[in-house]
């Protein structure tokens, strides 16, 4: 079986869909590869195209400092990737066709990282990941059994949407971090309320 490097080098040279031709870097992802929590974005802004590396803009300063404060963890802690590893032009949301292109990507790092907390960061993250089409608000605030295996997954909504909504969502991102952590503390076994 492929290590992480392996399947990061194929990455590097993507070219399934037309993302790969506006893109100035494929951003694979970056963290410990023996992560208990695994985090899923959506897709690299600008900043993330250009440096190469996941929330790292505005959204990833907030990801940080949730991460320290809700969840207790450092962002070299946990492992971070999106579902799709070249910018969409304009950061428009990423395309079915786009994020099929990538799946198999995502799915390789799920299964070598092998997290006991995968916390998804908005809707395409979690439809994805739960083969769903309902949206993050109405997923959100609980967990839910993932990957056939003791692992979980926790919807939450995206920094983006914290940094654009204020209070409120901030609030319920706070809470999700937290039902992130423990059940991480609680090993990842089952979904709870």
């Amino acid at each position: 079986m492929p290590g992480l490097a392996d399947v990061e080098r194929v990455a590097l040279a993507c070219t399934l869909c037309p993302l790969s031709e506006g893109r100035t870097t494929v951003v694979f992802g970056e963290g410990d590869p023996g992560a208990g929590l695994m985090i899923v974005g959506e897709g690299p802004g600008r900043e993330e195209d250009l440096q190469g590396r996941p929330f790292v803009g505005r959204s990833g300063q907030l990801l940080d400092r949730l991460l320290e404060e809700e969840a207790g963890l450092a962002r070299k802690q946990v492992y971070i990737a999106n579902v799709v590893k070249c910018r969409p032009p304009g950061n428009r949301d990423p395309l079915p066709e786009e994020i099929s292109a990538c799946r198999p990507y995502l799915d390789q790092q799920v299964d070598l990282i092998g997290p006991r907390v995968v916390l998804t960061l908005g809707n395409f993250a979690t439809r994805a990941l739960l083969g769903t089409t309902e949206g993050i608000s109405r997923l959100r605030g609980r967990s839910y059994p993932f990957g056939g295996r003791d692992a979980v997954l926790v919807p939450t909504f995206h920094p983006a949407a914290a940094l654009r909504g204020g209070g409120e969502v901030m609030a319920k991102m706070r809470a999700d971090f937290v039902r992130a952590r423990q059940s991480l503390e609680r090993g990842g076994s089952r979904g709870h309320p």
